[in-house]
């Protein structure tokens, strides 16, 4: 089997609550999604997606994987697909770093390999070890009121766990903190998310202030080593995001017990096959994940959803519906949502396909 053919495309995804605010003075009305699309000689397509959470979100950029692709396609084309580690390997000896513009890459070659298996994709990295991932849900900074109203909506629809957008203004934040924290029922959690936003006084006063309720504070400040600062502080669990970047970063968490919970990132590692090989390694250090990405929509969301599925249910904290955050689309079929739970798809591969209406026409494209 050789790959005959690789295309980019591009879509705006527009949030269903209007603007995204989060961390530090950020806000998103429409995430820019880039889709791979690769064909082969035998008949079958692959897809991969990436989506940054706006422009320049952990130094990822939309323009990056058609970048990527002006540089790695040529060389891709005449390759086998199902041959996942070489084509890592490839792109890797192309060019050094932008992992995140190679995982929609190495997620097309995954939803081929399962076809041409007759798998689906979650089979293909470990078999299904969760039937039914428990999901979070996202509430946006807003008003404390506008909070707790998004929250109970969301309760109606089966969700337990709460990941609430903090690390602006801090004073605020503990208000938030304390308000919504003790508003939670039995068996739900709640995640107090600053996204990078606090320098670490001012993260330690918030810790101090929050100290006596039972939540899961994360990535409060920009580097690991300052949010170790915090965790030396800090009471609550600790869960690490955007420093966690590669298997350098999960060894040194694992030797330094450097949080309590590891939120992995597909795009953001570079790629499954790359966030399967950290998964691994942290579960089998006893340290529970997060499967996500940084936004996305269906082809995103069915990779996210395929890489929970095939983790231990013990050690994965959650995941998340990426898609129902938007009001448009980049696949069609995928994974389902239900009463808080994500499902993935039991078809060959990924289980979705490229919605062509909604992505337009390939804005690159590569022949054999």
């Amino acid at each position: 089997m050789k790959i005959t053919r690789v295309r980019v495309f591009q879509t705006g995804l527009p949030y269903v609550g209007g603007a995204y605010a989060w961390g530090a003075g950020n806000a998103i009305e429409t995430a820019i999604a880039s889709v791979v699309v690769i064909d082969t000689d035998a008949g079958l397509q692959g897809c991969g997606e990436f989506t940054p959470c706006g422009e320049n979100y952990m130094v990822a950029h939309s323009e990056g994987v058609a970048a990527l692709a002006r540089l790695v396609a040529p060389s891709l084309l005449g390759q086998d697909p199902r041959q996942v580690g070489r084509i890592e390997q490839l792109m890797d000896h192309l060019v050094q770093g932008h992992g995140y513009a190679k995982a929609p890459f190495d997620a097309a070659c995954w939803d081929i390999l399962g076809q041409a298996c007759d798998q689906p994709v979650w089979m293909l990295l470990g078999g299904k070890l969760t039937d039914g991932a428990p999901m979070y849900r996202v509430t946006p900074q807003k008003t404390v009121d506008e909070t707790v109203a998004e929250m109970n909506a969301y309760r109606d629809q089966g969700y337990r766990q709460f990941q609430v957008k903090i690390g602006g203004d801090w004073p605020s934040d503990i208000e938030r903190i304390r308000t919504i924290v003790p508003l939670l029922e039995p068996g739900e959690k709640a995640i107090a998310d600053a996204n990078q936003g606090w320098r670490v006084d001012n993260a330690i006063r918030v810790a101090r202030a929050t100290r006596d309720l039972d939540y899961i504070l994360e990535q409060p400040c920009r580097t690991y080593e300052e949010c170790q600062q915090v965790r030396r502080v800090a009471e609550q669990p600790m869960k690490l995001d955007e420093c966690l970047t590669g298997m350098h970063m999960a060894q040194r968490i694992v030797a330094d017990r450097g949080a309590e919970i590891c939120c992995l990132k597909i795009s953001n590692l570079g790629g499954l096959s790359k966030a399967r090989r950290v998964r691994d390694y942290l579960v089998e250090n006893r340290i529970p994940v997060v499967s996500e990405d940084t936004w996305g929509g269906q082809i995103a969301t069915a990779a996210v959803a395929h890489f929970a599925a095939s983790t231990p249910s013990e050690y994965l904290q959650n995941t998340t519906d990426l898609m129902n955050y938007n009001t448009r689309s980049t696949g069609l079929g995928g994974p389902m949502s239900r009463n808080g739970k994500l499902y993935a798809s039991d078809a060959p591969g990924m289980g979705v396909v490229p919605d062509s209406e909604s992505l337009g026409a390939a804005i690159e494209e590569f022949r054999l």
